[in-house]
């Protein structure tokens, strides 16, 4: 929607009537703070006439607002140049003009805009609107016929002014037949001033309704629509291809804009509205698509599929009604039946099925699902009838049957004795491992005696290896060793021979 303001100027003038304090100074293509002058030779502000063209003094940048041409701020803080500054239309000493925001707005956001006149043959630029105004399209009256002067618009932010768009066509203000007043524009060509001729229709669409507007039911809807056209076109709407409503529609179309209006929309007003400017044969046509939404309905019906361990399992149906808009997803909540508080678990959940998980023991839990748009939760939501109860299931161990395996196994040798030599007074000993399931009984001998009891000899047995140890034997314990096992299931038995002799040193 194009935003338009007012700005008045004393007859006598173009004349700045704000204190400088209040002002945002503006900046010229030199990116110098331009001091007010009147145009046209008129009583300029402080008291001093205007003089003709003539050099002025510069005058240093206000401290407390720097322009884009400041190198101790980046540029980046600065607004770029307003777009497509263009005069619209003149009416009873009135010139409005409009322009498009930059491209660019500034890290520091956008304060607003600032119109300056320029005489013909002045240097000083005189400000129409003391303090930046967020609209893009401003009509300045109050002006005497015979002005003639240039305008230009700047961006500011909380940086400052950034650079000016500039109407580099003089405009002029003259009186025509009939003592109505028009403009004309000097292209400067070979010094002549051509006044305007027929302008074709031509609309242009505000950037925010270049796209579905959308509204929520009982709002209203007011569409402000700028178009271009000399002599004054004429200006038509359409809905959806037909006639509107005019109990509910009402429209206003003025010198430069056509505005619709809907006090309190409602979902039928949704739909393709059409603009059509036409002006002697010619037209022009931009249409505007308005969506009309409310919240949707809750979903309509809601079950609980199944509960187990930890976990409840639900299911419903979308909702009869979506608000005219499609849903953005579902809200799934639980409640426990001892505190009754409703805790959310899935927002802008888009399956129609899901599982609640996590849920205590011992607790009864009751659910309920919301839809949602663009205008938010449904007023109400679905909730399960039945409760889900948590129990504790009791844990029966049942061990698996197996058969018994029978290790028994009569006595086998897994380790023979070995042949050895031992130096008389040394303690030797004799070792070898059995295998037998009972525990066999070992017998020890020598040359085929048994020698259990014997104080020279110790006999041990432990976890299948058995030793003999021989103390401080002498060359009488020389012979052959056996090692007999015995169990049930029967006997095994091995032998080796020792021989005890001196050393060759004896």
């Amino acid at each position: 929607m194009t935003e338009q303001a007012t700005s008045e100027v004393p007859a006598c003038g173009l004349e700045e009537t704000t204190s400088e304090s209040a002002r945002v100074p503006p900046t010229g293509p030199s990116g110098d703070t331009a001091a007010p002058q009147a145009p046209g030779g008129k009583q300029a502000p402080g008291g001093e006439r205007a003089s003709e063209p003539q050099e002025s003094a510069p005058q240093p940048p206000d401290p407390a607002a720097p322009t884009a041409t400041d190198p101790a701020l980046p540029r980046e803080d600065f607004p770029s140049a307003p777009l497509l500054l263009a005069v619209e239309d003149v009416s009873e000493s009135s010139v409005t003009v409009s322009w498009e925001p930059p491209e660019r707005l500034g890290r520091l956001g956008l304060q607003g805009y600032v119109l300056e006149l320029r005489r013909e043959g002045a240097l000083d630029w005189v400000p129409v609107n003391a303090r930046p105004m967020m609209v893009t399209q401003q009509t300045v009256r109050n002006l005497a016929v015979g002005d003639k002067f240039f305008v230009r618009v700047a961006a500011v932010s909380s940086a400052g002014a950034g650079p000016p768009a500039v109407l580099e066509q003089l405009v002029h203000i003259q009186e025509t037949i009939g003592g109505k007043q028009s403009f004309l524009v000097n292209f400067k060509t070979r010094g002549h001033v051509h006044p305007l001729s027929l302008e074709a229709p031509k609309i242009r669409v505000p950037r925010h309704l270049r796209q579905t507007y959308i509204r929520q039911v009982g709002e209203s809807i007011n569409l402000q629509i700028p178009f271009q056209g000399n002599p004054r076109p004429q200006a038509l709407w359409t809905h959806n291809g037909h006639a509107l409503d005019s109990q509910r529609v009402s429209v206003r179309t003025g010198d430069q804009d056509s505005i619709l209006f809907i006090r309190s929309a409602q979902r039928s007003d949704s739909g393709c509205y059409e603009l059509t400017v036409q002006l002697k044969g010619l037209e022009a046509k931009a249409a505007i698509n308005i969506l009309v939404i409310e919240k949707p309905g809750p979903p309509s019906s809601i079950r609980l599929l199944d509960v187990w361990s930890c976990n409840a399992a639900l299911e419903w149906t979308p909702p009869q009604d979506t608000g005219n808009t499609e849903l953005l997803g579902y809200t799934v909540q639980k409640a426990d039946k001892k505190t009754g508080r409703w805790f959310t678990v899935l927002e802008r959940y888009h399956p129609t099925t899901c599982t609640v998980s996590d849920l205590i023991v011992g607790n009864s839990y009751s659910f309920r699902v919301f839809s949602e748009n663009l205008c938010g939760l449904s007023a109400s939501a679905a909730v399960t009838k039945e409760l889900a109860h948590i129990v504790k299931t009791d844990v029966v161990a049942k061990p698996k049957s197996f058969v018994e395996r029978d290790f028994s196994e009569a006595p086998s040798f897994t380790q023979p004795l070995a042949d050895h030599t031992s130096t008389p007074g040394y303690s030797t000993q004799l070792s070898c491992s059995v295998r037998a399931s009972p525990k066999p009984k070992i017998i020890w001998m020598k040359n085929k005696m048994d020698i259990q009891g014997d104080p020279k000899y110790r006999a041990l047995s432990e976890q299948g290896v058995c030793t003999l140890e021989i103390r401080k034997p002498s060359p009488f314990d020389s012979g052959v060793y056996t090692c007999k096992a015995i169990n049930v299931l029967g006997e095994a038995s091995v032998d080796c021979r020792l021989e005890v002799k001196a050393s060759a040193t004896h």
